[in-house]
């Protein structure tokens, strides 16, 4: 990767609208040849286009003017680097409409969660350089036109792709660096995936089967005792596949979730409490279920967990 000139930031959810919105703010100031693009829909397209998207983070607020938004990609020239930001269940389709827009060179980094994400991506391209990543960050979009950034977790962990391993992540990095982002470059990224889907499968999971915040379910003692059990299903599994966590991260995940804002819910609770129709259900729960069965690994908590949102949600808000 030479240069990135064209950013598309594919979903303007919470995590799209945070890394968007700061390279579209930043771009706007002084742009010297550098564009980023927005692919959204309905109502919080329009309010993108008429006004910019508001993003709030903590206590500052930009407003952020991107070259382009769009719900069509067509539209938008080739580009350098795409995140790609949507939900789970829309991956596939998503990957399959940036196909054509994909060149030898294209960098793309999706950044959902999800132990098998990358695979998927990469199985729909027969371009591109798809590099394995994950993020941390509490956001979400507070209405049409508006994202909100809180807590003090906002960074990627990306590192190389097997299919393309002597990739040279230099110019990405001097990028978002000078964007104001973290990308923090690792030579382990699927350890690190997993050691992510440590957290969020598990608190994703159990607040939602508790309909508790994050701090709601760590101060809740049965609660954090369920937590702290699928984060050790979570952890056999991995092993069994050849990563190696370590059970001391428990008390770290727990020490993590301590310290996010008290009342933050999961994009995944929010979609079941919301009723939107659609929700991760597979890469939180009925997941790990699968991998138990398929590696002869017992998952008594999750699937406690997995009847709890079941029976609160009747099923799964669907």
């Amino acid at each position: 990767m030479q240069t990135v000139n064209t950013i598309w930031v594919v979903g303007i959810g919470g995590v799209g609208g945070y890394f968007g919105g700061r390279m579209a703010h930043a771009l706007h100031k002084d742009h010297d040849g550098r564009r980023v693009y927005f692919t959204a829909r309905g109502r919080h397209l329009q309010e993108i286009r008429e006004n910019g998207l508001i993003l709030q983070c903590n206590d500052d607020t930009f407003i952020c003017q991107p070259a382009g938004a769009s719900d069509d990609m067509s539209s938008f020239p080739g580009p350098d680097l795409c995140l790609v930001c949507v939900k789970s269940y829309d991956l596939e389709a998503t990957m399959q409409g940036l196909k054509p827009f994909i060149g030898d060179n294209t960098v793309l980094v999706p950044l959902l969660n999800g132990l098998d994400i990358y695979e998927r991506a990469r199985k729909c391209l027969d371009k591109g350089i798809v590099l394995p990543a994950c993020v941390y960050i509490t956001s979400y979009i507070e209405r049409p036109g508006k994202v909100v950034q809180n807590g003090p977790n906002k960074h990627v962990i990306l590192g190389p792709s097997p299919h393309c391993p002597d990739f040279d992540p230099g110019a990405l990095l001097s990028f978002t660096e000078a964007m104001g982002l973290v990308f923090k470059w690792v030579d382990e990224p699927f350890a690190a995936i997993w050691q992510k889907y440590l957290l969020v499968g598990s608190l994703a999971l159990v607040t939602a089967a508790y309909g508790m915040s994050f701090g709601e379910v760590i101060d809740n003692p049965e609660g954090k005792r369920d937590a702290a059990g699928v984060m050790k299903e979570i952890i056999q599994l991995g092993k069994k596949q050849g990563v190696d966590l370590d059970m001391a991260l428990i008390d770290q995940v727990i020490a993590t979730i301590s310290a996010a804002p008290y009342d933050a819910r999961s994009s995944f609770q929010r979609d079941l409490e919301q009723g939107r129709g659609k929700a991760e259900e597979d890469i939180f729960g009925t997941a790990i279920l699968r991998m138990g069965k398929e590696l002869h690994i017992p998952t008594p908590v999750t699937e406690k967990m997995v009847r709890q949102v079941e029976a609160r949600y009747n099923p799964w808000g669907n």
